[in-house]
Order: structure tokens, then C-alpha cells, then sequence
């Protein structure tokens, strides 16, 4: 699981979960994006989704959908 990096700008720290997200005005209902996340960056990188009304769920890095992408 070590190739899979943080997200947040600057972070380098493997990713141990997954935000899964939606822009409902660009994407289709069904489709995935996916932003990874350290511990320490995961409830800032989660806030910053949800409160954009993207964040669709949060699950762990090594628990990522096939189709989410």
C-alpha cells in the first residue's frame, strides 16, 4: 500500500483512506473519484468534499472500489 500517496497538496504520507467522490454537475450519478488521505489528512481533505456536497463515502485506501476512479 505504500505507493498510494496523500492527496493533500505537499503530503507524502501513505494513503490509508479513500474519499470517493461526485461533482453532480460534471459527472454522471454512478461515477467515482477518488481523493486518498493520510490519517492526519482526512478529516480535512473529507470536509472540504462534503461541504461542497461531493463526498459520497469514505472507505480504507485498501478497500477501494474497482470501478471508482
Amino acid at each position: 500500500m505504500s505507493s498510494l500517496l496523500c492527496s493533500a497538496k505537499g503530503c507524502r504520507a501513505s494513503a490509508t483512506w479513500a474519499h470517493l467522490w461526485n461533482n453532480p454537475s460534471l459527472h454522471d450519478p454512478q461515477r467515482r473519484k477518488v481523493w486518498l488521505a493520510c490519517d492526519d489528512h482526512r478529516t480535512s481533505l473529507g470536509d472540504f468534499l462534503s461541504v461542497r456536497g461531493f463526498l459520497v463515502e469514505t472507505v480504507p485506501a485498501d478497500a477501494i472500489p474497482a470501478t471508482a476512479g
